[in-house]
């Protein structure tokens, strides 16, 4: 089935863009949830005002969220964690635990859909990268180090800005966040 999408879809394409997906992703998730629409000729000659829309958009949202990605890109987490004699966690370190980690010294609520990373399960220093939007991708570091030893000392930096209240990052998803037309 080929769709035309009508908002931006995360490892699928941007606004705009005429996509060939399974059919039970388009009529079950895509369609009804406003993301596209079927590629009929009709529709296609929508596309590009489609297009420019998104893109109008997207550059807003990337204004606004590239200060939120700045103060991101400074932080360092780390987590003492119980391991084996090879380095090896016997749990792990979920992305809840990162996203609680970063609201903690940052102040920014991010949801742990937003981070790209698999439990971390050894020893070390880990990148994850946060998706606040398709363009806007920080890394932060994670530094996993063995309960019982010293914390690994961190690089002294300027403190972030300790927000005095806790800014809410509603990164909402592009797909999300067209504005209803009238």
């Amino acid at each position: 089935m080929k769709v035309l999408l009508v908002k931006d879809v995360y490892k699928l394409g941007r606004a705009g863009d005429v996509k060939k997906v399974a059919d039970g992703y388009g009529r079950n998730f895509l369609i009804p949830q406003g993301m596209a629409v079927l590629a009929t000729a009709g529709a296609m000659k929508t596309a590009e005002r489609i297009r420019l829309k998104a893109t109008e958009r997207r550059t807003v949202l990337n204004d606004e969220m590239s200060v939120v990605a700045e103060a991101l890109k400074k932080i360092q987490i780390s987590f003492g964690a119980r391991a084996g004699e090879t380095g090896k966690l016997y749990g792990s370190i979920t992305s809840q635990e990162v996203v609680d980690a970063i609201e903690k010294k940052s102040g920014y609520v991010v949801k742990r859909q937003q981070l790209d990373m698999q439990p971390l399960r050894t020893l070390g220093e880990h990148t994850v990268r946060i998706r606040l939007t398709m363009d806007l991708i920080p890394e932060i570091k994670v530094t996993v180090y063995r309960e019982g030893e010293a914390e690994p000392s961190l690089p002294i930096e300027e403190p972030a800005e300790k927000p005095e209240e806790k800014k809410p990052v509603e990164t909402v998803p592009e797909e999300a966040s067209a504005p209803a037309e009238a």
